[in-house]
């Protein structure tokens, strides 16, 4: 038994790939020549100047030499052919290159185009069994949950099953076999006295055998998981995943290839250049589309598709991606309504952004948790306060029209807002909130998002003006620096034909909003308006020097604090 992985805990999340990628793009780093020590600190560098990883920690340089890895093991990059595979580097490609899969990575720009380049790369067999068989790690775990759904009535795996089963086990194994352990081992856990005393008995003993530490076991888990899910046929179910109900017909025909009349080369070829999938079959193509209708239908999702016009693969595909979007819109409206009810987790992600914290247990028995991934807070930032708009309510746009950042099956951030646009806009009925959000704590803070901040309120300002709605800015921090704060409390835009305008910018800390979140909901007053109020209460002291409007919003704050305090018993 030995662990498969799909990427390394380096780089835990392979959505991050593309920025990756597109970094070594931008650097010119296209041709490889970048092993060694010198290849190490130009991967780095690369990087850090992205904005992907943080320079001056990393003394060994290993950062730059495993996200290289990770790009080469999914062949976003050529890997480095290795002389038992029987073929020569140059038949394949210039090693660390980036290769067609890679560019078309770069190139995609939406969440669906993205998981096409993992579900191509994925569904090669490059993984070695002991027997050196070859698999493909994706297309195993597709197996596995079908056969579940067989015998147990739903396409899902635990965590701890995902953790102690799946990834250590092959096709060499038996489909029959793994799924009779698992749920052998689902039936002795359910009936186990404490299941976390049960989890630990288990790891440690397999790991005795495995030679590793009992927690790798979940750490491997966690990164197949997130890398997985990137293939878009595979979501959250609790810790645990699941088949992508809409995907099942896919997820079923991908199972089907028979890959074992290709040579390694091919398969590698396959693997840098985009694996063909079944949909680029017409008529498969057309089978998962009418699956994907027939589950549409039931969501409630209606669909006009023009039959007439579908006569390849692409038109077919074309058309599926659109009822995908659809789809995803439905399920992002009902999450939105969700919100309000779950403002509680939302203030406790907040607290765990303003303390570094990269995970909050809230059931231990039951490993019921929050994660925040360490490399992944300012897009979580933007994200929470997403959802604290969305539960504050009564917006009169769309949950996907709020953010510009985007989102994967399980609503969770696929990156951050991109630099030309608002991280978020909540458009209320008699006015307009522009939130915009940032870890930024240095003397830097002003220059990167002072001019950006009042240009975006700025342009929603002359925007909405034609609707009739006044715009209000709100600027959130983990710290607010006061050159920050004065850029904010003067408050001067002028437009392309020198009209000036005055805007009106908030900048709270996350501590502060999340106390005003809190009051809020606890008072049982949640609504735009108050969110309005407390925002216009603070702006009256602009007046004052940036410091001491900051030390007057703070006090502000504080008031509230205390009422909830006296009032709430909190």
């Amino acid at each position: 038994m030995e662990f498969w992985q799909l990427g390394n805990t380096t780089v835990r999340s392979g959505m991050r790939l593309k920025d990756g990628v597109a970094a070594f793009v931008e650097a010119g780093m296209t041709d490889g020549g970048i092993r060694g020590k010198e290849g190490d600190i130009r991967c780095r560098n690369a990087l850090g100047r992205a904005g992907i990883v943080k320079l001056g920690t990393d003394k060994t340089n290993s950062v730059g030499r495993k996200w290289r890895a990770a790009m080469g093991k999914l062949g976003f990059l050529y890997p480095k052919v290795e002389k038992k595979w029987g073929f020569q580097q140059s038949e394949l490609g210039i090693m660390d290159g980036v290769t067609p899969s890679g560019y078309a990575l770069v190139k995609a720009d939406t969440v669906p185009a993205i998981q096409d380049c993992f579900l191509r790369a994925m569904s090669v067999p490059t993984s070695e069994t002991e027997k050196g068989t070859l698999f493909a790690p994706l297309i195993w775990v597709l197996n596995i949950l079908l056969e579940l759904e067989k015998r147990s009535g739903e396409p899902c795996a635990s965590f701890f099953e995902m953790a102690a089963v799946v990834q250590v086990t092959n096709p060499d194994d038996g489909i029959a076999e793994v799924v009779s352990r698992i749920l052998e081992l689902r039936t002795l856990r359910a009936n186990a006295a404490s299941k976390r005393r049960f989890d630990k008995q288990y790891f440690e003993k397999e790991s005795k055998d495995m030679r590793c530490n009992p927690h790798t076991f979940k750490d491997y888990a966690d990164m197949n998981i997130r890398y997985l899910k990137a293939s878009g046929l595979i979501q959250a179910h609790g810790k645990g995943i699941a088949l992508v109900p809409e995907k099942h017909e896919l997820s079923e025909s991908l199972t089907q290839i028979d890959s074992s009349h290709m040579t390694r080369l091919d398969l590698y070829r396959e693997l840098c250049n985009g694996a063909h999938l079944p949909t680029d079959n017409a008529e498969t193509a057309l089978r998962v589309l009418k699956d994907q209708l027939s589950r549409a239908k039931q969501m409630g999702v209606l669909v006009e598709i023009d039959w007439s016009s579908l006569n390849t693969a692409g038109e077919i595909n074309a058309a599926r991606y659109r009822i995908e979007e659809q789809i995803s819109g439905k399920k992002e409206e009902i999450f939105a309504r969700e919100q309000a009810s779950q403002w509680k987790e939302i203030a406790e992600y907040m607290e765990m952004l303003e303390d570094n914290k990269e995970k909050l247990v809230l059931d231990e028995e039951n490993e019921v948790e929050l994660r925040i991934p360490r490399d992944e807070r300012p897009a979580y930032l933007e994200w929470i306060l997403w959802r604290a708009f969305l539960a504050i309510d009564t917006l009169v746009n769309k949950p996907y029209e709020v953010r510009s950042f985007k989102i994967d099956q399980d609503f969770l951030p696929v990156g951050t807002a991109p630099g030309n646009k608002p991280d978020l806009i909540a458009e209320f009925r008699n006015f307009v909130i522009v939130i915009e959000v940032t870890l930024s704590e240095s003397s830097r803070q002003e220059a990167m998002e002072g001019e950006p901040v009042r240009r975006h309120v700025a342009d929603a300002v002359e925007k909405y003006s034609k609707k009739g709605k006044p715009v209000y800015g709100l600027f959130i921090a983990k710290n607010i620096d006061s050159n920050t704060a004065e850029t904010f409390r003067i408050g001067v835009w002028y437009n392309k034909e020198d009209e000036k305008l005055d805007l009106s910018i908030v900048p709270f800390t996350i501590v502060q909003f999340k106390n005003i979140f809190e009051y809020l909901f606890r008072s049982g007053t949640a609504s735009p308006d108050q969110m309005l109020r407390i925002m216009t209460i603070c702006q009256k002291d602009r007046t004052l020097d940036a410091p001491l409007w900051k030390n007057s919003i703070n006090s502000r704050v504080e008031m509230l604090t205390r009422e909830i305090i006296n009032n709430y018993g909190v």
